[in-house]
């Protein structure tokens, strides 16, 4: 029996839509202009917005290319995007695409080559499948010369291990598409962790999936550096289940890029928040409490600059209007979500926990409180990463007599 995609299953924040059709008859799945089957490995239905950014970025890749074209899916599961990509975004550029897509699994290979049957002898797309651990295939290309103009990395866990890796085959403008189930130590539940695995502490914050977001970036942008490259944030989000980055390489560091890394700190009693460059590192102010009574507890080094890049998004949403199987509704407001907030100022503010500290029945209007901010000078916005929260650069005093004002 066909399932409706109202009775499909469907995690807080996201919608299966009409455009994403379910048919338990015969196990097939239809997707933008792909139709296969997902088989037994881990899928994720609501995972769909993530994919219709990552078939824009490919299309907007190509619609930028000078030359041939070489795109790796390194972890391709049932081969979703590899598949989006060929039939929806290789259509933008006129020069030949290499199609590379490949997944360490022995049981997925007869499942790959049918689900990717579409793509065969498709014009100008050379598709290539392989079953290789992910460390052996980067290596092997490294040292085989092999660079890319896109590259997906859908990692079960923290990628970590593999970033200076791929970013060495990433070709200079070419973009990394990064995924991390990793949810516990980047977000302060598990500190020791976050030590081995980002060279960092996280501390528990309101704003978790945002010092989760900018631990992953600090990572990258130190594995760039390390090869004397620069790292552009495009676009940044998260589910709660799975953190996403889309970044850009760049040839050179850009100047003062370094600046971007830092600490944040944020003082549990009275809930204030201030952030340091650890080029500019040195006794952190004191916070808002009674003198001796605060205490910081500071995350860190993190990404302090940008989380998304609107000037691309822009781009992105433009490009979709000629694309129109591409974007669905709840992507396209994720979109237009992220175009809205670049990520500064960093220390963002949950109106709950405002709402609480004030002992008010509940929580101000959020956006009466950025207007009300930006009336007295302060930069504010909306936080596009997680819902009810607002960024500002206001003192932390500032901000609660502004809210309670508006109570």
């Amino acid at each position: 029996m066909a399932a409706s995609p109202q009775s499909a299953p469907v995690e807080a924040g996201w919608n299966v839509d009409a455009d994403t059709r379910l048919d338990f008859q015969d196990s097939h799945y239809r997707e933008g202009a792909a139709c296969l089957q997902t088989g037994s490995g881990f899928f994720r239905a609501q995972s769909r917005p993530s994919r219709d950014l990552s078939v824009l970025l490919a299309a907007y890749q190509a619609s930028r290319a000078k030359g041939p074209q070489h795109w790796l899916d390194l972890m391709a599961g049932c081969g979703i995007r590899g598949l989006r990509w060929g039939l929806e975004s290789a259509p933008q550029t006129p020069h030949p695409l290499v199609l590379w897509l490949n997944d360490a699994d022995p049981e997925r290979m007869d499942h790959l080559q049918a689900n990717l049957k579409p793509l065969s002898g498709h014009a100008g797309v050379d598709l290539m499948l392989t079953q290789q651990p992910a460390e052996r295939l980067l290596r092997q290309a490294y040292l085989d010369q092999r660079r890319f103009d896109l590259i997906d990395l859908d990692a079960f866990g923290c990628p970590n291990g593999l970033l200076q890796s791929v970013l060495s085959v990433l070709r200079f403008g070419g973009v990394l598409i990064l995924a991390s189930t990793d949810g516990r130590s980047p977000t302060g539940h598990d500190r020791l962790a976050a030590v081995r695995r980002f060279a960092a502490a996280a501390r528990a914050h309101p704003s978790s999936w945002e010092l989760a977001l900018r631990l992953q970036l600090a990572a990258l942008a130190r594995e760039a550096w390390m090869l004397g490259r620069g790292l552009e944030p495009l676009a940044c989000f998260s589910d709660g289940r799975t953190f996403r980055l889309a970044v850009r390489l760049h040839r050179r560091v850009a100047s003062n890029e370094e600046g971007n890394l830092g600490l944040l700190a944020r003082c549990e009693h009275c809930g204030d928040q201030t952030v340091q460059p650890v080029l500019k590192l040195s006794g952190l102010r004191a916070c808002a409490c009674l003198p001796d009574t605060g205490r910081w507890a500071v995350s860190g080094p993190l990404w302090l600059g940008p989380l998304q890049s609107p000037a691309l998004l822009q781009e992105l949403l433009t490009l979709s209007e000629a694309m129109p199987q591409t974007l669905t509704p709840p992507s396209r407001r994720l979109l237009e979500r992220l175009q809205g907030d670049p990520g500064l100022p960093v220390c963002c503010w949950s109106t709950d926990e405002l709402a609480h500290r004030l002992g008010l029945a509940g929580p101000p209007s959020l956006h009466r409180l950025v207007q009300s901010l930006q009336d007295v000078g302060y930069q504010a916005g909306v936080s596009g990463v997680m819902a009810g929260q607002l960024r500002t650069d206001a003192p932390w005093k500032v901000l609660l007599q502004r809210c309670a004002d508006l109570a």
